[in-house]
């Protein structure tokens, strides 16, 4: 899948995650279209996120929106994705709450766009959807 030239600003997860640079979105022969669209094409862990659950549930769009932010559940995944990925999905939220999500999508784009062929640098692998090269 190649990056797109605008990330649709509905790929931002309610707990900070882009789900455009998800690997399981980059590798889908049908991708899904967002946290907060349809369950098509999502992987099981995504229909089921108790995240996406609890702001539905309150009636908000964004985990930072709520006045129990960080709660235990972001904290947890945000523990997750800084150990594993090297990544704080509570700094993605934090920039989107300054610059605004179009901004943030912009920044999102150069940074996970393969400079070699234009892919998808997937979050999770580090590595590009369309020829395979590395991260560094």
């Amino acid at each position: 899948m190649k990056m797109p030239d605008i990330i649709e600003t509905s790929m931002f997860a309610p707990c900070g995650m882009n789900c455009m640079v998800c690997y399981k979105h980059c590798y889908h022969k049908k991708p899904c279209s967002g946290c907060l669209n349809s369950d098509t094409g999502k992987p099981e862990h995504c229909r089921t996120c108790r995240i996406k659950d609890c702001i539905k549930e309150k009636e908000l769009t964004y985990c930072f929106e709520c006045t129990e932010y960080p709660c235990k559940q972001i904290k947890s995944l945000e523990k997750s994705y800084n150990t594993r990925y090297g990544t704080s999905l509570m700094k993605n939220s934090q920039i989107v709450k300054e610059s605004g999500l179009v901004e943030f999508m912009k920044q999102q784009n150069v940074e996970f766009a393969c400079p070699v062929c234009g892919g998808i640098i997937s979050i999770h692998d580090a590595e590009c959807s369309e020829c395979q090269t590395k991260r560094n």
